[in-house]
């Protein structure tokens, strides 16, 4: 059914009707928000919006409204995430992770008795917003309602979702937030006839608000349209069977990634912005490696036993670096590490930098070098060639990443058994290990996409699995469709000792060409993604 919902008039009856407001949530004084008349405007009344009929029922509605609740970035492309902070039972209140919020958590704002509903569960989250320099974070109380018992019959039920955010003023108000003073979604469902509807209310600051012509109105109209369409268009997908495929922030939590993230980019990415010196657009390639950097600080972090500072780090190494923005970033964050490609980029005249390597010498951070393994022919290569050669064999500890790295992808995690290190590989165009282009095998996983990149992306596992690590997978919350990371951090008790893996390189189609595709890399531009 196409989402064409009926507008409700600007007369039209509630929906719902407010009999009290319920102020005993404990001592309201932590927000400072929440006044007498505020309270008092929350009994007020609620305006409908529109109606749409829908055939999801509410189990349906409730995993929606679940999920839009803990993922407002959703509804919202102004917005990373939601913290919850307080999450309340009729009989419990529980707190949300450690770290996840400031001590003291929010009370939840009071909350209104609707006729025919039961209060079941109170939320306090925590909108934050991409850019909080110019939007700040809002909390919002989010009180989910159950048909009462004494007003429910066996083939008829409602629920009832309402978002209250914690202003006592439209001021005070953000940007990516209505200026309403509540949001109600209700879904109204018939079981005897496999049918309901799901409708928008919105709960105005001022009487009269809603028959203003002005554009602010227009605006929440509108907003209210596309709020009512996701939980619309997400309930016929729950109805359709549909497995969420992609997930996020498996290895480390969404907060973590993206508060660092926020730190970087605040510290950063004006002056790189400013300061690009490629022909490529800066905006993606900044916030793109500043996203990477983001998640290795935490990640290293989490690898070296909190409490990571530049003395306790064993060093990385980026391999087919491109511009080098990767390794300018971790640098400039104190992490000591170098980065290497075919060619040299504009970039490297301001992102290189002189460090100073375990045997007192100096060496450049960004260095023109192509890489040759020891399991590839060497027959042919002389003079000059010769001292642009690395042979792929680092520190042991050293992490290796390989970040959209094209022909070194499949090598990464050879290499990084090669030397006993561990490594993140996100790989981006798919070519073998003579460095050819390559189309992958598709997965024999038929629960896997068939798609060139996550058969590249199966693939590549498969040599890593292959070579003794236990692979793990992050998708990774960056401004590219190729977000897959690989991470190899541990090996398997029965890892292929180091002469093993010449078996490995000749089960995934050997070397052969390898050299002669190294040499027209050097030949040719670099280039960027």
């Amino acid at each position: 059914m196409k989402f064409e919902p009926e507008e409700l008039a600007a007369g039209a009856s509630p929906l719902i009707a407010v009999s009290s407001v319920d102020g005993n949530h404990g001592n309201h004084g932590n927000h400072g928000a929440v006044t007498t008349t505020a309270i008092k405007a929350r009994a007020g009344e609620w305006r409908p919006l529109f109606r749409h009929e829908c055939a999801f029922g509410p189990d349906a509605f409730g995993h929606v409204m679940e999920n839009l609740i803990q993922n407002p970035n959703i509804n919202s492309s102004w917005l990373f995430r939601a913290d919850i902070l307080v999450q309340n039972t009729t009989t419990q209140a529980t707190p949300g992770p450690p770290g996840s919020a400031p001590a003291p958590l929010p009370a939840p704002l009071p909350a209104p008795s609707f006729a025919g509903f039961e209060l079941t569960r109170t939320i306090v989250r925590r909108l934050v917003p991409r850019n909080t320099l110019r939007d700040k974070p809002l909390d919002q109380t989010c009180l989910i309602y159950a048909s009462a018992s004494q007003g429910q019959t066996e083939t008829q039920a409602q629920s009832l979702v309402v978002y209250l955010p914690h202003v006592s003023a439209a001021s005070e108000m953000p940007f990516y937030h209505p200026v309403v003073r509540g949001i109600a979604f209700l879904h109204q469902w018939d079981a005897a006839q496999g049918r309901g509807s799901v409708s928008l209310s919105y709960l105005y600051f001022a009487e009269g608000d809603h028959e203003r012509g002005d554009s602010e109105v227009t605006k929440l109209t509108r907003t209210a349209l596309h709020l009512l369409a996701v939980v619309y268009k997400h309930g016929k997908g729950r109805l359709a069977g549909y497995e969420k495929r992609v997930h996020h922030d498996q290895l480390i939590s969404q907060a973590r990634v993206q508060n660092t993230y926020a730190r970087l980019k605040k510290k950063y990415a004006r002056e790189l912005i400013q300061s690009w010196a490629e022909s490529t657009d800066p905006e993606k390639h900044v916030f793109e490696d500043l996203c990477i950097a983001a998640f290795l600080l935490e990640l290293w972090d989490d690898m070296h036993g909190g409490g990571l500072g530049p003395l306790r780090f064993p060093g990385f190494v980026d391999i087919g670096c491109g511009n080098g923005l990767l390794v300018h970033i971790l640098n400039r964050e104190g992490f000591q590490g170098w980065g290497f490609d075919a060619r040299a980029r504009k970039s490297w005249a301001a992102y290189n930098a002189k460090v100073k390597t375990r045997d007192g010498s100096e060496q450049d951070t960004l260095r023109e070098l192509i890489l040759l393994p020891p399991h590839v022919n060497r027959d042919g290569l002389a003079g000059s060639a010769l001292d642009r050669v690395h042979d792929g064999r680092f520190p042991k500890g050293t992490f290796i990443i390989s970040n959209h790295a094209d022909e070194l992808t499949p090598w990464t995690p050879i290499l990084a058994a090669l030397s006993d290190c561990p490594f993140l590989a996100i790989p981006c165009c798919s070519h073998n290990l003579a460095g050819e282009r390559y189309r992958a095998p598709a997965p024999k996983d038929k629960t896997k996409a068939d798609s060139a990149y996550s058969s590249l992306v199966v693939w590549v596992a498969g040599i890593a699995a292959d070579c003794g690590w236990d692979v793990e997978q992050e998708m990774l919350r960056i401004p590219s469709t190729r977000n897959t990371a690989l991470l190899g951090r541990r090996r398997r008790a029965a890892a292929p000792p180091v002469v093993g893996l010449q078996a490995v390189v000749d089960k995934y189609g050997g070397t052969a060409g390898y050299l002669e595709s190294v040499m027209k890399l050097m030949m040719t531009s670099g280039h960027e993604h």
